[in-house]
C-alpha cells in the first residue's frame, strides 16, 4: 500500500448535516405542488361549466330586448316614509274565496256587493252605478252589477291609430260618465307577462274615451308601463303611474294648460301600481315593490344594465324571478301638490302581500292585492 492510497483509507466520512428547514422545505414542495393540482382542476372545472354555459346563453333567444333606464338614487326612507308595520294591522277578508282581487269599488255601503266585481284590472262606478271595467285582455266594459248586463265600450280588437290594445290596465271616470281615462300598458306584451314588461322598459300610452261620441283618442306616448290612472278632484288633470320609472305623471284634460304634461311625483320609494283619492283631498299610492335606502335595490342595480338582465331571461322564468323578487307592502299618502302625507308598511308582506290599490270607503282603507287570495281592510283610526 502506497501513502497516498493510506491517506486515502483514514480520510473519515464527511457527515449528512441534517438542519430543522429540511422537513419544512419538503413540506413546502407538497404543499406548492397540491395548490397548482388544486388550481388546474379548479380552473379546468370552471372552464367546463362556463363554456358551455356562454355557449347555451349565446345560442339561446331571449324573450324580452331591455332597454337602459336611468333612474336616481331612491329616496331616503324618512320622515313620512320612515319604515313601520302599520299594514300588520289590518284584517283579511274573503282569505282564500278570491283569486287576486286587484281593484276596488264601494257600491250601496255593504261588503256583500265587493266579492260580485270579479278580477279586473281596473273598475270604477258611473254616475248609475253601473260599473266601468278595464279588463286586460278584452277592452273596456260597462257592467250593471244588479243585472249582470254587460256593454263592450272598447275592444282590444279595435285598431287604435293602426295599433291593437294589448294591455289595458286601469281606468278613471269623469262625475257625468262622459269621459273615460285609461291605460294600455304595453301593445307588445300581456298581463301574464308583465314581468317582461318591467325589465324590458319599452313604453305606451295613456287614452281617452268618450262614452257619447264613442272615439278614442291617444293623450300620451313614450310612458314606461303606465299603470293606474286617477283624476284630480276638480277633474282638470288626470294622473298616470308610471311604474318601470317610479314616478307619477300629470296630463291636463281641462283650463288654461289643456293638452299640457308635467311630472307630479318624481323617484317614488317604490313601483307605483294603482292610485285613488283620499279623504284629505290627496292620494293613495299601493306598491308590492320597493326600492330601500338604505339598502339594496335589485330594480336600480339592473336598470342600466341590459346584458345582465337578456341572461336572466334567457336561464330563468317569470315565476322564478319572482321568487327573488323581496316581499314588501308599501302604501303611501299624497298631498293634492304630490308631497308625502305619511305611508304605511308591511316589510316581507306578512300580512299585507303583493298590493295594488288602496281604496278608502267610510274611514277604513281597503287593500287590493295582484297576487293574493284575499283583500285587507284597515282602520286608518288605529294607525
Amino acid at each position: 500500500m502506497n501513502e497516498a492510497e493510506g491517506l486515502r483509507q483514514r480520510r473519515p466520512l464527511r457527515p449528512q448535516v441534517i438542519t430543522e428547514d429540511s422537513p419544512a422545505q419538503e413540506a413546502k414542495e407538497g404543499s406548492t405542488y397540491s395548490s397548482k393540482v388544486f388550481r388546474v382542476t379548479f380552473l379546468t372545472l370552471a372552464a367546463s361549466l362556463t363554456v358551455p354555459l356562454l355557449g347555451v346563453t349565446v345560442l339561446l333567444d331571449c324573450p324580452i330586448d331591455p332597454q337602459p333606464i336611468s333612474l336616481k338614487e331612491p329616496p331616503l326612507l324618512t320622515g313620512a316614509l320612515e319604515p313601520n308595520i302599520k299594514l300588520r294591522k289590518a284584517e283579511r277578508l274573503w282569505e282564500n274565496q278570491l283569486v287576486g282581487p286587484e281593484s276596488i269599488v264601494n257600491i250601496g255601503g255593504t261588503r256583500e256587493d265587493e266579492p260580485t266585481c270579479g278580477r279586473p284590472l281596473g273598475m270604477r262606478v258611473g254616475p248609475n252605478n253601473t260599473l266601468f271595467v278595464a279588463d286586460a285582455y278584452y277592452g273596456l266594459y260597462e257592467v250593471n252589477p244588479g243585472t249582470g248586463e254587460t256593454k263592450v265600450l272598447v275592444s282590444t280588437k279595435t285598431l287604435i291609430e293602426g295599433q291593437k290594445l294589448s294591455f289595458v290596465n286601469d281606468l278613471t271616470v269623469t262625475r257625468d260618465g262622459r269621459k273615460i281615462y285609461f291605460t294600455d300598458s304595453s301593445s307588445k306584451w300581456q298581463r301574464r307577462d308583465y314581468l317582461f314588461l318591467v325589465m324590458e322598459g319599452t313604453d305606451d300610452g295613456l287614452l281617452e274615451y268618450d262614452t257619447v261620441t264613442k272615439e278614442v283618442k291617444v293623450l300620451m306616448v313614450g310612458l314606461r308601463f303606465p299603470n293606474g290612472v286617477q283624476l284630480s278632484p276638480a277633474e282638470d288633470f288626470v294622473l298616470v303611474q308610471e311604474t318601470t320609472m317610479a314616478r307619477i305623471r300629470r296630463y291636463y284634460v281641462s283650463g288654461l294648460m289643456k293638452g299640457g304634461a308635467d311630472m307630479f311625483v318624481e323617484n317614488m320609494p317604490g313601483l307605483p301600481d294603482n292610485i285613488r283619492l283620499s279623504s284629505s283631498g290627496g292620494y293613495w299610492v299601493a306598491m308590492a315593490v320597493v326600492r330601500p335606502n338604505p339598502g339594496f335595490s335589485m330594480l336600480d342595480f339592473l336598470s342600466e344594465k341590459p346584458w345582465i338582465k337578456r341572461m336572466i331571461f334567457k336561464l330563468l322564468s317569470q315565476e322564478t324571478v319572482t321568487k327573488f323578487v323581496p316581499k314588501y307592502s308599501l302604501v303611501v299618502e299624497l298631498s293634492e301638490t304630490g308631497s308625502y302625507r305619511r305611508s304605511f308598511h308591511d316589510p316581507n308582506g306578512v300580512t299585507a302581500a303583493y298590493v295594488s290599490e288602496a281604496h278608502e270607503q267610510n274611514g277604513y282603507l281597503y287593500l287590493g292585492s295582484f297576487r293574493s287570495p284575499f283583500i285587507c281592510r284597515l282602520n286608518l283610526q288605529h294607525v
